[in-house]
């Protein structure tokens, strides 16, 4: 009587165990998926490479948010570097760049973009052990 009832409490055990596992698993293959909608933003920054004044700056802020999707800017006349958010529904961060280049006479400016070790180095969360399960399903799948 007693080894059935520790082979049924061990059978419930394991198999309660292997159904959390399995929605566990799931709700992390979901959520990690990329989706883009209405809500989603993305920050983008353009390197100008050349002497901004505050006036520049102004009018670089202005016709940013003139631009279709943008819905933040900040340009820093110190550091020559703007930094936007836009809907990536609405708008392309390449496309934005390449018309500021184009129609604010700034041929220096770029995109930046940063490199696969500059990413690394962003992010703590990056080195560590739970990012590396993470990666290590993300290349499964």
């Amino acid at each position: 009587m007693k080894t059935k009832l520790i082979r049924k409490i061990l059978r419930t055990t394991i198999i309660t165990f292997l159904v959390l596992a399995a929605v566990l698993f799931v709700h992390i293959y979901v959520v990690t998926r990329p989706k883009v909608d209405a809500y989603t933003r993305i920050m983008a920054r353009i390197d100008i490479k050349q002497a901004v004044g505050q006036q520049d700056a102004d009018k670089i802020t202005a016709w940013l948010y003139q631009q279709k999707g943008v819905d933040h800017v900040l340009c820093n006349p110190k550091t020559e570097m703007v930094v936007f958010s836009y809907s990536p529904m609405l708008a392309n961060g390449n496309e934005i760049a390449k018309k500021f280049t184009a129609e604010l006479n700034y041929p220096n400016a770029k995109r930046f973009i940063p490199t696969a070790d500059q990413l690394k180095g962003s992010c703590p969360v990056a080195s560590s052990f739970t990012y590396k399960v993470y990666s290590y399903f993300k290349h499964l799948f």
